[in-house]
């Protein structure tokens, strides 16, 4: 298997990568061209300025209370994106959440810190655990996806409620492919659309196709239906992404977030990344990456020890420690997702099995699954050196990130909240 000489990721990340004559990937050179001198973010501030400007003559015309949506989860994002909207700009959001059901203390927590801090309005649709459970056993035995649920509702319940309420503009934080794998370019200023979401997060499925298998009804995935052409020509609704108009850097955005509006990361060790900021909110995220690393070889700490490295706070040989230790982790919550649908561990693996990339893996001569390969059994060639990034004062397992990166040599001090404090072995649906 081919590795970025740059980062971590394989030839066969998801959804495209693309590696160039130097051996660096698209991701890598995509978060390059964000500190080049030709990326004017001024321009493109005053370009953002114009479009609240437009949302700000669209709701008076229309006679809204709500200048855009905002589709929230609780997490480091979604605090940051409404306070940007609504301190930064005086803009009033509509805060718009698909609760999936599967959720972590943590995230429930945050996400109610969120609305109390902001005092914006809040619409949440939750999915009820029967209809989840179908949902998520049948993409599971299709893709190899429990979470397919979570990315159609993220993806289209907004759109539903822009359509109700006659709301034009719905605003997402980061590209998070582009971020990435580089699927796409700075210059693209890339929007949302109806195709790239059915492609990319809903992995080719539309709603419809769901309906009469695995005992699934259309009740059971309404809020994935996509509003039709009509419904969204009359409203004029587009989806923007805030990392094409700022300089997106996650971390200093979830510290601000901390100081300003109380967000909070968890201090207990997790099981598939050393970070203790993103995708907490996220209970099935364990799992949901375990199954990545089972069909292709990586998972979450791959992700992380990337971006780390990219930002030069993190050195090649940690980010390869921290993938040796995380990436190829069984998660201990696997069990309560495999008891709430209905399955068995060795049923479990048995569907995934036919998922798994002959690229990445072999059965051994016992019948075991093992991987061929692994970016941590690589040495560090010339290559490497070559593309090593200028380091960062700021380090990942530095004292001042105690609290943002698990490091067990100088781990994070409790915070007196068994929400934040104590590793949940099972979800809350509210």
């Amino acid at each position: 298997m081919r590795y970025c000489a740059r980062c971590f990721y394989p030839e066969n990340a998801k959804p495209t990568i693309i590696f160039d004559e130097e051996g660096v990937c698209s991701g890598c050179r995509y978060h390059e061209s964000r500190g080049k001198l030709e990326i004017d973010w001024s321009k493109r501030e005053k370009m953002f300025d114009r479009i609240v400007d437009q949302a700000g003559k669209m709701r008076k015309a229309r006679g809204n209370s709500h200048d855009c949506i905002i589709p929230v989860s609780g997490g480091k994002d979604s605090h940051f994106q409404v306070w940007l909207l609504k301190k930064k700009y005086g803009l009033n959001p509509l805060l718009v959440t698909f609760n999936h059901a599967y959720n972590s203390p943590a995230g429930l927590r945050n996400l109610e810190n969120l609305v109390e801090r902001s005092g914006c309005d809040h619409v949440r649709y939750t999915a009820g655990l029967d209809s989840v459970r179908r949902v998520s056993r049948y993409m599971l035995e299709t893709v190899g996806d429990l979470t397919w649920h979570y990315h159609a509702g993220i993806r289209t319940f907004p759109f539903q409620v822009a359509v109700q309420y006659n709301i034009p503009l719905i605003v997402w934080g980061e590209h998070g492919f582009a971020e990435l794998t580089g699927i796409v370019s700075l210059e693209d200023f890339v929007e949302f659309t109806c195709w790239t979401r059915k492609e990319h997060d809903m992995r080719g499925y539309e709603p419809a196709d769901l309906i009469g298998k695995g005992g699934i009804t259309l009740g059971d995935v309404l809020p994935y239906i996509y509003p039709d052409d009509e419904k969204i020509e009359k409203c004029e609704v587009k989806g923007i992404y805030l990392s094409n108009f700022f300089n997106w850097d996650a971390k200093p955005q979830a510290e601000f977030m901390i100081k300003e509006w109380g967000f909070s990361p968890v201090s207990y060790e997790r099981e598939r990344t050393f970070n203790l900021y993103a995708k907490i909110e996220d209970h099935a995220n364990d799992v949901h990456d375990y199954l990545k690393y089972l069909k292709f070889g990586y998972g979450r700490a791959t992700d992380d020890a990337s971006m780390e490295v990219r930002h030069g706070r993190m050195t090649r040989e940690q980010g390869l420690s921290m993938i040796q230790r995380y990436d190829g982790r069984p998660p201990s919550s696997l069990e309560t997702y495999c008891d709430f649908l209905g399955l068995g561990p060795e049923t479990f693996y048995q569907l995934v099995d036919p998922m798994r990339d002959p690229l990445i893996w072999q059965k051994d001569k016992t019948g075991e699954w093992t991987p061929m390969d692994a970016v941590f059994g690589h040495e560090t060639g010339p290559d490497e050196e070559t593309q090593r990034v200028r380091q960062a004062e700021d380090r990942t397992f530095g004292m001042a990130n105690r609290h943002l990166y698990y490091n067990p040599d100088n781990p994070p001090l409790p915070l007196g909240d068994p929400r934040l404090d104590e590793r949940p072995m099972g979800f809350k649906a509210l």
